[in-house]
């Protein structure tokens, strides 16, 4: 059976797609297989692709930027084995959508990975510039080892 991650932000077309992309490339690295996706708490975006200032910042860092947003749905947490919520907002909401204590115990903070964070949260770079998106993409780097780490560790009988 193959692990499964999915990205949850607010509109799925900020944080989430570039974490999805990030952590995707990083496990290609590490010759893992393991799907990973991303969504969004609310369904405003649906169907479209991620933010233009997004795929910038994931082409100028060689990522992949290819997306189409979605919203996440409760009845989907029997397909991931984690879902990673890039702020406290998020992860109290998809807490709350999950059935059951196993469930909510899927849900982590992205930023929980990275032992040198000074915020649990990624902020939302939406209003900001292309400063913001940079400091987002460095801010998912940084997580993603440990995240990696955290994953290993489920894949390891």
């Amino acid at each position: 059976m193959v692990f499964r991650v999915t990205f949850v932000c607010t509109g799925n077309i900020c944080r989430s797609p570039m974490a999805e992309h990030i952590l995707r490339r990083r496990l290609q690295d590490e010759a893992l297989d393991v799907e990973v996706d991303s969504s969004g708490i609310h369904g405003w975006h649906t169907g479209k692709p991620a933010d233009q200032r997004t795929v910038a910042a994931l082409r100028r860092a060689g990522y992949t930027s290819a997306h189409s947003a979605r919203q996440f749905r409760a009845l989907w947490f029997d397909r991931y084995d984690l879902i990673i919520a890039l702020d406290g907002g998020h992860l109290r909401d998809l807490r709350s959508m999950a059935p059951t204590d196993a469930d909510r115990a899927k849900v982590r903070l992205l930023r929980e990975f990275d032992p040198a964070a000074d915020s649990p949260d990624v902020d939302d770079p939406y209003y900001g510039d292309r400063a913001g998106f940079e400091r987002t993409r460095v801010e998912i780097e940084a997580a993603a080892p440990g995240l990696i780490a955290e994953i290993k560790a489920h894949l390891t009988p």
